[in-house]
């Protein structure tokens, strides 16, 4: 029974699973998204959270247990210089999940984890939600309409 076990193990001993999540916390630095299913997903946001807020203070110290996290030079240099810079006023939360369906193989469901920084579309669109209107200007607008048909009427009978 695994009473206090909050790992989910994926099916894989340590090392295979240690290995296969360092390799996929570098590629989605490197790439900023990457496709998998949602049980790594979730697991890979676990490994990964810890890693971008240690980048937010550039130490060697930081740099070093992170290095032993990824073995990834390339990695390293990119969430320390470039990551770090985005997401420096964000307190938490520096990935997303998206769900995007099943696989038709296994039937295994699958997502997309991605840095929340750095999607384009989903930045564009909060701009747009802020400028939308409330409920309120729904009854100024009805109560606009008649008071705008009325002049019309009376510019009708002065052209006669």
């Amino acid at each position: 029974m695994r009473h206090g076990c909050k790992v989910n193990h994926l099916s894989r001993t340590h090392a295979h699973r240690v290995a296969m999540l360092s390799n996929m916390a570098t590629s989605l630095i490197l790439h900023k998204r990457i496709e998998t299913t949602v049980a790594k997903a979730k697991a890979l946001r676990v490994y990964v959270e810890p890693l971008i807020s240690r980048s937010k203070e550039d130490s060697t110290h930081n740099r070093r247990i992170v290095f032993s996290y990824l073995h990834s030079k390339e990695a390293v240099n990119e969430l320390f210089r470039e990551i770090s810079q985005k997401v420096a006023g964000r307190p938490g939360g520096y990935t997303r999940i998206l769900k995007t369906g099943i696989r038709h193989g296994d039937n295994s469901e699958m997502a997309i984890i991605e840095l929340v920084d750095y999607n384009e579309n989903m930045l564009k669109d909060t701009t747009k939600k802020a400028a939308k209107s409330t409920r309120r200007s729904r009854a100024k607008k009805a109560e606009a309409a008649p008071v705008a048909e009325a002049p019309v009427a009376e510019e009708a009978p002065k052209a006669e």
